[in-house]
């Protein structure tokens, strides 16, 4: 008898139709007016989840990767915008892929398709990006019952920097900032400081807010310290969260001498940077 019953209630729910969400009236698909183009680990997340603080944003909920998969890519514009929020009249819609800022072939691409896209770059000082890199990695592939290696192991190479180690290369801001200048105007793309946004949240979406034309409306209450975690969580209308707990994960331990190196490298590079931005940052 149970076994009938369950056979029934499989077909009712095979010929029900299930509810669905219907958009809101007022609201359409389009292309997103803020792309926030990188870079990796650089702060993201907590960037989009702080801009979803207004009410006039509305972001994608994933990582679109339109403009860097070629198999998205080929699916063509119709495809790009069903991936995106229904926004109202007034509403900015925002979509974020942090591997855009350092693929070749993106700039070029978001010109074609939306040349009117708003920018937005969010950095860290490097060495602290590319250990932030590594950790994810690693963290993805012990999930994954994966084999390890060492930070060292892939950093080091007969006592010197792995020059082609990928998590290096993508902390050399100025090689991947020159490509998107080559296309865009300086104008439109606004950095934003992944290391101040952590440690004091509210002036640098300030500062988004002012690049971004949107009434001000993001403040001091929005945002309040998580002592457990030990960076600041987000208050919306009552409402508290906080990133995912992969966010902020412990860095490895590195030996010192390797972190000088590191620092050593970047020197340099950080200064191209910094003339090519015009502005510098509190590094290292």
């Amino acid at each position: 008898m149970a076994a009938v019953i369950f056979a029934l209630l499989c077909f009712i729910l095979s010929v029900v139709p299930r509810a669905t969400v219907a958009p809101p009236t007022d609201g359409t698909l389009r292309l997103p007016d803020v792309i926030i183009i990188g870079v990796r680990k650089g702060g993201t997340r907590a960037l989009i989840e702080m801009l979803r603080l207004h009410s006039d944003v509305v972001a994608a909920q994933n990582e679109v990767h339109f403009f860097d998969w070629d198999s998205h890519y080929q699916r063509g514009t119709d495809w790009y915008i069903s991936q995106m929020p229904y926004a109202r009249p007034g509403q900015l819609t925002v979509e974020k892929t942090p591997a855009y800022f350092t693929s070749g072939r993106v700039p070029e691409r978001i010109l074609r398709t939306q040349p009117d896209a708003r920018l937005l770059l969010i950095v860290r000082e490097p060495t602290e990006r590319l250990l932030s890199d590594y950790t994810q990695v690693f963290h993805n592939r012990l999930e994954k019952r994966k084999r390890q290696q060492t930070l060292e192991t892939l950093l080091m190479r007969n006592g010197e920097l792995n020059l082609d180690y990928k998590a290096l290369n993508r902390s050399l801001y100025h090689v991947h900032l020159r490509r998107w200048l080559d296309v865009f105007p300086r104008s439109r793309i606004h950095l934003v400081d992944g290391d101040a946004l952590i440690r004091d949240p509210l002036p640098e979406m300030k500062k988004v807010e002012e690049f971004l034309q949107l009434e001000p409306q993001i403040n001091a209450s929005n945002f309040y310290f998580n002592q457990t975690k030990g960076f600041y969580c987000l208050r919306d209308r009552r409402r508290e969260r906080c990133l995912h707990r992969s966010k902020g994960r412990k860095h490895p331990r590195v030996a010192p001498e390797i972190l000088q190196k590191l620092y050593d490298y970047f020197r340099e590079p950080n200064q191209k940077f910094f003339q090519l931005a015009g502005r510098t940052f509190d590094w290292k």
